[in-house]
């Protein structure tokens, strides 16, 4: 290497060496120029907890009003949904009724007798197949044994045999069931 290539190499060397002493001392400067930050006084301190009280306070009274608005519309749904539940069923029974007041037009002017039979049967098993759309089915009682749950006794009746006691011998009104919970009991004749 040459003399001249030494000094210029000294010279990038001077040059870091006195930015990284500058560097240094303007860390320092920075340092001290940076002083702590004074706690601030009780007046300051509460000031800023009032003001973030008043912030929560209002959240909060937001919050209420809304969930006040929700439980309110929520109600009224629930009026509605009741008010119009039957509208489906009373609708969907409106084709019966027009069956029966043409059965019953029929029958003024007819003398056939198995004529208005059938065309009852037809009414009966149109209703009983809407009933069953909903869930709704009768209760086999008659040969069954009495079920205090499902059943109602109208009577007791001395039974005939052995087998039959606390059985069912007679149904005087078909009870329903719905979902499989009791619509309405049977009102049965039991065997004792």
């Amino acid at each position: 290497m040459s003399t001249q290539e030494k000094e210029q190499n000294e010279e990038i060397v001077n040059e870091n060496v006195e930015e990284t002493v500058d560097n240094n001392n303007t860390c320092e400067e920075n340092e001290q120029v940076q002083e702590p930050q004074a706690e601030p006084t009780p007046e300051e301190r509460i000031a800023e907890l009032e003001a973030q009280l008043a912030t929560e306070k209002k959240e909060y009274v937001f919050l209420m009003a809304e969930f006040d608005n929700f439980r309110k519309r929520n109600a009224k749904e629930k009026v509605e949904l009741i008010k119009n539940a039957a509208e489906k069923a009373m609708n969907n029974i409106l084709p019966i009724i027009d069956d029966f007041e043409r059965a019953i037009q029929a029958n003024a002017t007819t003398d056939d007798v198995n004529a208005v039979r059938e065309g009852v049967e037809l009414i009966y098993n149109k209703l009983i197949k809407y009933l069953e759309s909903f869930g709704v089915k009768a209760m086999n009682t008659t040969g069954e044994t009495f079920d205090a749950e499902i059943h109602e006794a109208v009577t007791t009746f001395p039974a005939q045999s052995e087998d039959m006691k606390g059985k069912i011998i007679d149904t005087v009104q078909k009870g329903y069931s719905i979902n499989d919970k009791v619509l309405r009991h049977a009102k049965v004749v039991v065997g004792q």
